[in-house]
């Protein structure tokens, strides 16, 4: 498939649907009332399994991966050069990683600042797949995906860890942890400061992750009607849904350790929800429904900067579980509760978006 040869179609309006759905899903799980009272299925899974709210960063990731397709594919098209391409994604992605180093700067010591994060996952992720878009083809992505995968599961699974030996893919007893306590020691996540759940080693699938999603921009670039192009996509994805689930039994699906399995299994999701979300705006013409979750989409990382940032200066005036207990708790339930908190916040943010969307404010990095 000859890349600068495809119609850049215009702009999907699902993309954005599917991003805003990705980025509200996201603010709502990270910031219940009370994370000790949340619904299971808006937790992340303890170790191995997955929740919905499992689905939220390989999604945003995977949806990474096709914006790299549309956008790169148009402009090679258009005719830019490479060299110049290779600059613009590169000054991106040192955009990302230093926003992410934002997001985690609180409380301000260079000893213990995570190096690792959301976006700094995203950035790396962005800036490999999209090298990897610029210097190959169909063939060769497919080549780079099965080699990730592949060599991801090899080392985690043959490469011995002291104390534990080779295989054993517990918490803190698998290669992915041991490096990241090695390597990153007092600047690894906050919950955990011995491994960091965007480490290392388990970045190396997560990039696949954004590849899987240049392969459904691949598909959304052939010139074919709507329809086939859909059809494409869903048959996909239930295929990457059996492949991971066939996986499972011998590497567990597991978010945190971003497994093979996991990485397979959630893109295939991800072909499939997107399908039918493709299908539905774009080729039905459902857009007013689902604007408001384009209207998020369209500002993506601005809303999750906000919704971080504001999250912990709420947190650092000691104003935010006062709030939750003068306000929702006498409401509902403690799981209701956090629940509603959760959605007020989801809501504060739209309300935002909308403010920035109403006056044209657009910002991309």
């Amino acid at each position: 498939m000859d890349q600068t040869a495809q119609l850049a179609p215009p702009r999907l309006i699902s993309l954005d649907v599917f991003r805003g759905a990705t980025m509200a899903l996201m603010v709502l799980v990270n910031t219940p009332g009370d994370g000790a009272h949340s619904y299971g299925p808006l937790q992340h899974a303890d170790w191995n399994g997955w929740t919905l709210t499992d689905t939220v960063f390989p999604s945003f990731l995977w949806i990474v991966g096709v914006a790299i397709t549309l956008s790169l594919g148009k402009r090679l098209a258009a005719g830019v050069a490479r060299r110049s391409l290779f600059m613009q994604v590169l000054r991106r992605a040192a955009i990302l990683y230093v926003l992410g180093l934002v997001v985690y700067a609180y409380p301000f010591s260079l000893s213990t600042q995570r190096l690792l994060g959301v976006l700094q996952r995203i950035a790396i992720c962005y800036l490999i797949a999209s090298v990897v878009y610029l210097t190959t083809g169909v063939r060769g992505q497919l080549i780079w995906i099965v080699s990730l995968l592949a060599g991801y599961w090899i080392v985690m699974k043959l490469v011995p860890v002291p104390g534990y030996g080779a295989g054993d893919l517990a918490v803190e007893h698998n290669l992915a942890n041991y490096i990241d306590k090695i390597v990153l020691g007092s600047h690894n996540y906050a919950g955990t400061k011995t491994w960091d759940p965007e480490g290392i080693v388990s970045t190396i699938p997560a990039i696949a992750t954004a590849l899987f999603g240049i392969m459904a921009g691949h598909i959304l670039r052939i010139e074919r009607q709507l329809s086939e192009r859909t059809t494409w996509l869903f048959l996909s994805g239930n295929i990457l849904i059996a492949l991971g689930l066939i996986a499972d039994i011998w590497l567990p699906i597991n978010k945190k350790l971003w497994t093979s399995s996991f990485s397979v299994f959630m893109a295939g999701l991800d072909f499939v929800v997107f399908a039918i979300c493709l299908w539905l705006v774009d080729g039905c013409g459902f857009k007013r429904a689902v604007k408001p979750l384009a209207i998020v989409g369209m500002n993506a990382i601005t809303v999750y900067m906000i919704s971080e940032l504001l999250d912990e200066a709420l947190s650092a005036l000691h104003w935010r579980q006062p709030l939750f207990h003068a306000v929702f708790t006498p409401l509902a339930s403690p799981a209701n509760a956090s629940l509603l908190y959760a959605m007020a916040y989801t809501l504060l943010l739209w309300l935002i978006a909308f403010g920035m969307y109403r006056r044209g404010w657009f910002w991309r990095v």
